[in-house]
């Protein structure tokens, strides 16, 4: 049997996309059969957003137990197969690594102050990127590139 990979996202504060991704990512390889290691950082650590508990509550995933924590939170920090940054500062801030590794940068707006529903669309664009990441990774694929309609774009 394999070692899974392992997936680290990271966010500036860890409190609402990149544990949104988290859960997604994990979410979508168990639909279809891949085992992943999936973790989820800050550059800082602070708490997961309510908002984005209720919106991933209405999906039937569960973020009641995450909690907000640093790249030195997580289990053996300097081994990921994939670290994905979901924001540009995380992406700047994003430490190099000194083992292997493939780094992805899938930009998502900020839904913070936002409606619920501004929340949900940035649910839902997280969820088609990992989701296309998780079926590369399975099918052995180039990975995807940022979701087409860039979420770096406001979300109305």
């Amino acid at each position: 049997m394999s070692t899974p990979s392992r997936v680290l996202i990271l966010c500036t504060h860890n409190s609402a996309r990149s544990q949104m991704a988290e859960a997604l990512t994990r979410a979508a390889a168990e639909r279809v059969g891949l085992e992943l290691d999936v973790h989820s950082a800050g550059t800082e650590a602070t708490c997961v957003k309510d908002d984005a508990k209720t919106v991933m509550a209405e999906i039937g995933l569960d973020l009641s137990g995450h909690s907000s924590k640093t790249l030195y939170d997580v289990p053996d920090p300097w081994n990921f197969d994939y670290v994905i940054t979901v924001c540009d500062s995380a992406a700047e801030a994003c430490p190099v690594y000194p083992a292997q590794t493939t780094r992805l940068h899938y930009p998502f707006a900020d839904p913070s102050g936002g409606s619920l529903d501004r929340w949900r669309a940035v649910r839902d664009q997280i969820g088609a990127q990992f989701g296309a990441f998780v079926l590369c990774l399975k099918d052995g694929t180039a990975l995807p590139v940022p979701y087409e309609d860039s979420p770096a774009v406001p979300v109305a």
